[in-house]
C-alpha cells in the first residue's frame, strides 16, 4: 500500500532575486548536451530528517539557483530560454508500507514524472515503514551539468543540516558569459563539425543493451596504476582498461577505428577560466581515437597517453573555437551530446562529485544510483559506496556483447 501527494514547491526569498522574471537564453554549452532529464536516487537508512525539514532546506537551496525553479520558454527572438519565473519545483511525497531492505532497493522513483510535468527540477521522497528514505531527483540537462548538480545537492544537504543557521554559498549565475565568441578571429578552427569529435545525434534503443556495474577494488586500482607505469589519474587508468576490454568483447576488425568521448569540465580550461561556482553547463568532449589493433596491442601506458593527449587538447583555444562554431552553426548543436555506439564509447567521470557523501543530518547514503544509461557504449565512473576506496563503473553493453564482456572484462591485470 502506497500513499502519495505532490506539490509545486517555491523557493524562499526575503527579497526578489536579481534574475527574477528574466528570460535567460540557453547557451551553446547547454544546447550541445542531451535534451533529456537525468534521474538519480539516494537511499538512506533510518534515522532521516522529516519531509518538512527536507522541503524547507530545498526552498532555501533552490533560492540560490533560481533557474531550477523556472520553466523552458521561447523569447521574442525565437531563442530557447529558461524563464526565471519562480514557478517552483515538483515534489512528490510517498509513504510505502514496507521496510527498506539494504539488499533490495526500490526502482528509481521518478520515472513516471519525467514526461508529465514542466518543472525543470523534480524530486520524490519515498518514506518507508522502517524510517528509511529514498530520494529520487531528476533535472533537465539543459539546466545544469553534473558538476553544477553536485554543488546544488551539497547546498541542499547543508541547508537541511544547518536549518535557520544556514550559511549560503555564492554561485556564479552569469550564463551569458559563456556565449560570447572571440572578438578577434584566429585562422585556426579547432572545433570542426566534420571532425569525428563533432557532436552527433543520440539514438535511443533500450531493447538492445543491458546496464551492468563493474566494481574495481582499491587493491586492483593500485595494481592497475603500477601496470600503467606513467603518471595518470584513476579515471584515465580505468578508461584504458575498459577501452581495451570492451574492444576485445566487441570482436571488431583490427583496422577499424574506435574512439571514446571523454566529458571534460571546461571551467578551468577556458581562457580566461570560469569560476568553479559557475552554475550551468560547461562540458565538452575530448576524443581519443585509435585503430582496434592499437587499442589491443599497445601497452596500458600508451593507451593512457592517447587519452591524456586528447584531453589536453581541450584548452582555451578549443573552447573559443567551439564558441565561434556555435555562433555560426548553433542549431546544429541542439540536443546532440555525442556518439558512443559500437565501435565507440563515452566515458563520464563522476569521481569528483560527492554524491556518496551527501549527509542530510542522518549520515551518508547507503547507496547512490546514477541514471539508467540510455544508449549502448556509455560509461559512468563513480566512487564505490560498497568497496572503500574503490570505483564502480556503470556501463551500457549491447546484448550481443554481454556474455563476452562478462568473461573478458572481469577486473584483472594480464
Amino acid at each position: 500500500m502506497t500513499s502519495r501527494s505532490s506539490t509545486m514547491l517555491k523557493p524562499f526569498y526575503s527579497t526578489p532575486h536579481p534574475l527574477a522574471g528574466e528570460m535567460v537564453p540557453l547557451t551553446l554549452f547547454d544546447l550541445a548536451t542531451y535534451d533529456i532529464f537525468v534521474p538519480i536516487m539516494l537511499v538512506y537508512p533510518a534515522p532521516t530528517p522529516s519531509n518538512e525539514e527536507l522541503k524547507e532546506g530545498l526552498r532555501r537551496a533552490v533560492a540560490l539557483y533560481p533557474h531550477l525553479a523556472g520553466r523552458f520558454a521561447v523569447d521574442h527572438r525565437g531563442r530557447r530560454c529558461i524563464h526565471v519565473n519562480n514557478e517552483g519545483l515538483l515534489v512528490v511525497e510517498a509513504t510505502v508500507a514496507v521496510d527498506l531492505s539494504t539488499t533490495s532497493y526500490p526502482d528509481r522513483p521518478l520515472q513516471e514524472e519525467h514526461d508529465a510535468g514542466v518543472a525543470l527540477l523534480q524530486i520524490k521522497l519515498n518514506r518507508y515503514k522502517c524510517g528509511g528514505l529514498a530520494i529520487g531527483l531528476a533535472t533537465h540537462h539543459f539546466v545544469a551539468d553534473g558538476h553544477s548538480m553536485s554543488t546544488f545537492l551539497t547546498t541542499w544537504a547543508s541547508a537541511v543540516q544547518q536549518g535557520r543557521d544556514f550559511t549560503p554559498p555564492s554561485p556564479f549565475l552569469d550564463r551569458g558569459i559563456t556565449a560570447v565568441p572571440r572578438s578577434v578571429h584566429t585562422p585556426a578552427v579547432v572545433f570542426d563539425r566534420q571532425d569525428p569529435s563533432a557532436p552527433l545525434s543520440l539514438s535511443l534503443s533500450p531493447s538492445r543493451f543491458n546496464n551492468i556495474t563493474v566494481r574495481f577494488t582499491a587493491e586492483f586500482l593500485a595494481k592497475l596504476k603500477a601496470r600503467v607505469g606513467v603518471r595518470s589519474s584513476t579515471f584515465q587508468c580505468l578508461l584504458a582498461q575498459l577501452w581495451k576490454r570492451t574492444t576485445a568483447a566487441r570482436c571488431l576488425k583490427p583496422e577499424e577505428f574506435t574512439q571514446v568521448r571523454v566529458a571534460v569540465n571546461c571551467r578551468g580550461r577556458a581562457d580566461p577560466p570560469m569560476p568553479l561556482e559557475f552554475f550551468g553547463n560547461m562540458v565538452l568532449g575530448a576524443f581519443p581515437r585509435l585503430q582496434v589493433q592499437d587499442v589491443l596491442s599497445w601497452s596500458y601506458g600508451q593507451v593512457v597517453g592517447a587519452i591524456r593527449d586528447a584531453v589536453a587538447r581541450i584548452d582555451g583555444d578549443y573552447v573559443r573555437s567551439f564558441l565561434d562554431f556555435g555562433a555560426a552553426h548553433g542549431e546544429e548543436l541542439t540536443g546532440k551530446g555525442g556518439t558512443m555506439c559500437c565501435p565507440n564509447l563515452e566515458a563520464d567521470s563522476w569521481l569528483g562529485f560527492r554524491f556518496h557523501d551527501l549527509d542530510f543530518s542522518g549520515g551518508p547514503p547507503a547507496t547512490f544510483q546514477p541514471p539508467d544509461l540510455p544508449v549502448e557504449g556509455l560509461m559512468v565512473f563513480m566512487p564505490s559506496s560498497v568497496a572503500r576506496g574503490g570505483v564502480d563503473v556503470y556501463m551500457s553493453v549491447a546484448e550481443d556483447h554481454v556474455t563476452a564482456f562478462q568473461e573478458i572484462c572481469i577486473p584483472w591485470i594480464d
